[in-house]
């Protein structure tokens, strides 16, 4: 979960800077296809294969719709007008609608008060970091494009959670899958603006690479894993982790300056994730050993 945090946690940066010579349907279609070039490596470097079965591929495609293709897409568009800071707190959403999509479908009957407790406070302490109350473009059409997108994420963590996950397909092979039918879905939308003309600078180029590489190639492969291993709800609880990396980041390599109101968001960040993830220890039941089956070991 911290290594796809820190994947994911300089994202925002990386759109940012891509949108300086692509527009969004070029980002989304660099995204997905450098993603899928790394992760198809990789299962076949593990000795997987990709799935064969026709109903494993159709669940994919519902999968990679509302996991890559749309919100890539949307987060790109919304990013032209809303702060990053803005976006990274629409993203944090994403927990807090997959608790609902579960509870809708029945996945999550058994939540307990402790975790509901840690998703709230997550989301408490994502606003304290980024106090978006202090920020322009809150209302917006790019700020709803935003968190159109966080919904999709959750309605995709749900699905794979209940239609792929532990169904025999190892989680890396099911990635690579995912993200192939991600850039297959996203050519369509050549000619929305997938043709226009591009500035492939250096920083451009830099970022789409780290976008597409990191961000998205080796981040979906860790994620797979984080469901299969988590749930669904639990794996989206990495997005409470993502504004605490920017900011870290931030202030390690931009001298950003960090207040106590930031630092006790982080806190809170990092309480809430904790409780989402804490189990009560159950001491094993002794069993009482038969009178007969000790006399027959005595010497």
């Amino acid at each position: 979960m911290g290594v796809l945090a820190l994947l994911w946690g300089s994202s925002f940066l990386w759109i940012k800077l891509a949108l300086h010579g692509l527009n969004p349907v070029q980002i989304t279609i660099a995204r997905c296809a450098l993603g899928a070039l790394v992760v198809v490596v990789l299962c076949y470097s593990a000795r997987h294969k990709l799935p064969r079965d026709r109903r494993v591929w159709g669940h994919l495609v519902v999968a990679a719709f509302f996991g890559n293709a749309l919100p890539f897409a949307l987060f790109a568009l919304g990013e032209r007008t809303v702060d990053s800071g803005v976006a990274g707190v629409l993203n944090a959403t994403t927990p807090l609608w997959a608790l609902l999509i579960g509870i809708l479908i029945g996945t999550e009957r058994a939540l307990k008060p402790v975790r509901l407790t840690g998703l709230l406070l997550g989301f408490v302490g994502t606003l304290l970091i980024f106090a978006p109350w202090q920020q322009a473009g809150v209302a917006s059409w790019g700020s709803l494009m935003i968190l159109a997108a966080a919904a999709s994420y959750a309605v995709s963590y749900t699905y794979i959670g209940k239609t792929l996950s532990g169904r025999g397909v190892a989680p890396i092979a099911l990635s690579a899958a995912q993200l192939v039918t991600a850039t297959g879905l996203s050519i369509f939308a050549l000619p929305i603006g997938g043709f226009a003309t591009v500035d492939l600078n250096p920083t451009v180029l830099i970022a789409i690479g780290v976008l597409g590489v990191f961000g998205t190639g080796f981040a979906f492969a860790i994620n797979y894993r984080l469901i299969a291993d988590e749930g669904p709800t639990n794996a989206t609880t990495v997005g409470y982790l993502l504004p605490v990396v920017s900011v870290l980041l931030g202030a390690a390599f931009l001298g950003e300056g960090i207040n106590l109101r930031v630092i006790a968001g982080m806190a809170v960040v990092l309480i809430g994730v904790g409780m989402t993830r804490w189990q009560k220890k159950t001491p094993s039941p002794v069993v009482a050993e038969d009178p007969t089956a000790v006399l027959a070991k005595a010497p």
